[in-house]
């Protein structure tokens, strides 16, 4: 009996197998947090691309906010005719809600003659059309209501432009969740929230955009 106790406990045999259930764990999260990373890394990749035609759409297009079109047109001081426009003279903020429907909101500290949203104009920023890729493109997981589109003053253009105001436009990225698929399952990972992405350019002078 004794002999037979010293020679169980002297065998090496299953060793590797105990081993191998040890370590197999570690090394599947490992892998699979990779992976779970790796695409986190190309969704903000894919963000970062999205903002930046976001912008660019908005920047030759229509405005969201319709209102845009009115500003620079008349001063409350006559004598202001051909001086600068100030800075957040108009502040629009344009988002959708769940349901994909467009708004207008006034910034703080500015004026908005009219806070009415073109819902065509969000739609091909977040679209695109058959010629020009939207923000969706970039990132199909990406919703309306995730997407923020602000035309600001920012002292360019002057009173009276036939053309219109020059603003500010920056298109952004809000709360964009990314849910964890492998590492959601192992360890319990829950979604996290992307930071925020933007893309601000200035407003080109067509006069197909700002009539």
């Amino acid at each position: 009996m004794v002999k037979l106790r010293r020679r169980f406990w002297a065998s090496e045999c299953g060793a590797t197998m105990v081993e191998a259930a040890i370590a197999m764990p570690l090394l599947l999260a490992l892998l699979l947090g990779f992976v779970d990373f790796g695409y986190a890394f190309y969704q903000w990749n894919a963000a970062d691309k999205a903002v930046q035609a976001g912008a660019r759409l908005a920047q030759i297009s229509s405005p969201v906010a319709s209102g845009l079109a009115l500003e620079a047109k008349t001063p409350s001081n006559s004598l202001d005719v051909g001086a600068a426009v100030p800075a957040n003279t108009y502040n629009y903020i344009c988002t959708a809600n769940s349901a994909g429907t467009a708004s207008c909101t006034c910034g703080t500290g500015a004026t908005c003659q009219d806070l009415t949203a073109s819902q065509a104009a969000f739609d091909f920023i977040f679209n695109g059309s058959a010629g020009r890729a939207g923000m969706h493109s970039y990132l199909p997981m990406l919703t309306k209501s995730q997407v923020r589109i602000q035309y600001q003053a920012s002292g360019l253009g002057y009173w009276t432009r036939p053309n219109g105001p020059v603003p500010t436009i920056t298109v952004s990225i809000v709360n964009h969740q990314f849910q964890f698929f492998f590492l959601r399952g192992l360890l319990g990972f829950s979604n996290i929230t992307m930071p925020s992405m933007l893309s601000t350019v200035t407003g080109e002078d067509l006069k197909s955009t700002y009539p």
